[in-house]
């Protein structure tokens, strides 16, 4: 599963204004692009998804190259009111000292989610949906983006104005101007360093300053390169896509840092912000959106999907089993169980959830891909039962041939039964409909690997690495690879020790592979050592108690079961070579499970 990635947005102002009035009810809104959700006026709702629309035709133009398409329209809760927003927001942000969030965006490969309270203080009513929606727009872009510079872009564009005939991006509210004047500016190394465990992305009293400093920096340096005709900002983010250091980085594409921030703090001091313009109309059609009223099922519904992706899953289970207790037949709360059970590895009980929503309606292409992946997970079945898994991956592409779990999933599948080229067939037509997805790069690195197509491999991770956007996906990336580059020093090794005639002692091998492949040569009969199977093993151990991450252990045993693999095949290679015959204690490969 892709890493949640969290959007706070700093309130600009201690009073609320008010945005029309409120009811209790849930709406719901479709539009070609969204899902609006919200317990605000009929109003208001409408106005809140053509908000979306209209920022998605800007974006367009302004990120040509971004790919907003989705498979399934982007959920949206658009929440009247503080309290239904802290019903729905991370539990990280409910304790005491946290910051305050006015949005929050969530990436998931099967659906993504946004979070917006539309009554959120501040000058700019908007503000929060635009924000939110340029995370999603900037993620959309392929580029690996510091943070620093994803928070400072999506301040930049939340206060943007789209009027009849031209867009104005990058206007400025007054309160970070006010903010900055008052308060000292972070070191521009400690700035471009934070990250998404960093206090200065949590802690109100120092994200404020993160927030305020990031938009500063952003705006000086985009309005610098547009009244110049430069482009160090695209520059920089070349270096980081080449994994250059962002400090580093930014000294080769910005020039100087202690100058760079002797200016930033002129430009603070001095308040002469200007603004884009973007000419041009932008025209939605209005009347393709529907609007209806809700039940209490439904907003239930929406609410639990979620919380099950924000990370929330007591709450999201409460309404789901209260939904199934009034209504047994619920799909979509079969198909968030199942999710769930996936994510808290309870693999038997998400099967069930699944197979029961396939049950139900055999065009759940959610619970058709479910049903699937927690199968896999498991371990594969009997024949019987890997037909039913390929059916079902197939029934989803077929049902929403844009939905990339599904690809990903064949991909996973056949790489279970060793069927390396289909396996490589099906992950890559995943990246082709979703480039940006850091899990499918993974999964593809993972599939070279095991092809024994190592150099491939670290290229793949090499790149997946470049597009990391949190911690998470980083460590599980940085983890694999350098076990994969082990694997090929180890290679290279145990090659040496065979083309030598086992010239080499044992004392001498310093590493496992070369142990093996002396032993092996020696005694024939013996079965090749697992040691280096074993140490990957037990990384992929690591890594999964320290997070819910299926991924890293999967890819990290993919891993360890291709390394033993080999070490058994030059064994037995090199009793062919020397009995004339495979010996077929060898010739098997061992089965590594975690």
């Amino acid at each position: 599963m892709s890493r949640r990635i969290l959007a706070p947005v700093f309130l600009l102002a201690a009073l609320a204004a008010s945005a029309g009035a409120q009811t209790d009810t849930w709406l719901e809104v479709h539009t070609p692009n969204f899902v609006v959700v919200s317990n605000s006026s009929e109003k208001q709702s409408l106005r809140a998804a053509l908000q979306f629309e209209r920022m998605r035709s800007v974006f367009h133009r302004v990120f040509p190259n971004a790919n907003l398409d989705t498979a399934t329209p982007i959920l949206v809760l658009a929440v009247a009111d503080k309290r239904n927003l802290q019903a729905l927001e991370p539990s990280v942000y409910l304790g005491k000292g946290q910051m305050s969030l006015a949005g929050l965006f969530v990436q998931m490969p099967e659906r993504d989610y946004v979070l917006v309270w539309l009554n959120a203080p501040g000058l700019h009513p908007y503000s929060a949906v635009y924000h939110e929606y340029a995370h999603f727009v900037l993620h959309r872009t392929g580029e690996r983006i510091p943070l620093w510079l994803d928070e400072g872009f999506a301040e930049f564009y939340q206060n943007t104005e789209i009027r009849d005939d031209e867009t104005r991006l990058g206007q400025v509210d007054a309160y970070y101007p006010e903010f900055l004047q008052r308060n000292q500016l972070l070191p521009l190394a400690t700035l471009f360093a934070v990250d998404q465990h960093s206090p200065y992305y949590h802690e109100q009293d120092k994200g404020s300053i993160f927030y305020a400093e990031s938009w500063a920096l952003a705006h000086y340096l985009k309005l610098k390169d547009s009244r110049e005709g430069t482009h160090r900002l695209a520059d920089y983010l070349d270096l980081v896509h080449k994994n250059i250091d962002t400090v580093a980085a930014a000294a080769q594409a910005f020039g100087d840092l202690d100058q760079l921030q002797a200016d930033l703090k002129k430009y603070v001091v001095n308040g002469d912000y200007r603004y884009l313009q973007l000419p041009g109309s932008t025209d939605v059609d209005e009347s393709s959106f529907a609007v209806r009223t809700m039940t209490q099922t439904q907003a239930d519904i929406a609410r639990a999907d979620f919380l099950a992706h924000d990370g929330r899953d007591t709450e999201a289970r409460a309404l789901l089993e209260a939904v199934l207790h009034d209504d047994p037949a619920n799909v979509p709360a079969h198909e968030i169980m199942g999710f769930i059970g996936i994510r808290q590895h309870n693999l038997g009980e998400a099967r069930q959830w699944c197979e029961q929503a396939i049950k139900l309606d055999p065009k759940s292409f959610l619970g058709q891909s479910c049903f699937a992946l927690s199968s896999v997970e498991k371990g594969l079945p009997d024949a019987a039962g890997q037909a039913g898994i390929e059916n079902s991956l197939r029934a989803a592409i077929k049902i929403n041939p844009s939905f990339t779990p599904a690809y990903a999933g064949l991909a996973e599948f056949f790489a279970h039964r060793r069927q390396n080229d289909e396996a490589l067939q099906w992950i890559q037509k995943a990246i082709q409909l979703d480039r940006d997805t850091v899990d499918f790069r993974i999964d593809e690195a993972g599939i070279l690997l095991q092809m024994n197509r190592n150099q491939d491999g670290i290229e793949a991770l090499d790149l997946a690495l470049k597009m990391a956007h949190t911690p998470e996906e980083t460590a599980a990336v940085e983890n694999m690879l350098q076990s994969a580059k082990q694997f090929e020093v180890e290679h290279v090794v145990v090659g040496k020790a065979i083309r030598s005639g086992a010239r080499q002692t044992e004392s001498e091998a310093d590493l496992p592979g070369a142990r093996c492949a002396i032993q092996c040569q020696r005694n024939p009969r013996r079965r090749c050592s697992r040691d280096s199977s074993s140490r990957y093993l037990l990384a992929a151990t690591r890594v999964h108690r320290r997070g819910p991450s299926i991924q890293a252990r999967r890819n990290l045993r993919r891993l360890a079961h291709g390394w033993y693999r080999w070490q058994a095949e030059q064994c037995c290679r090199d009793q062919e070579t020397r009995h004339g015959a495979r010996r077929k204690s060898c010739r098997g490969t061992a089965k590594v499970e975690i």
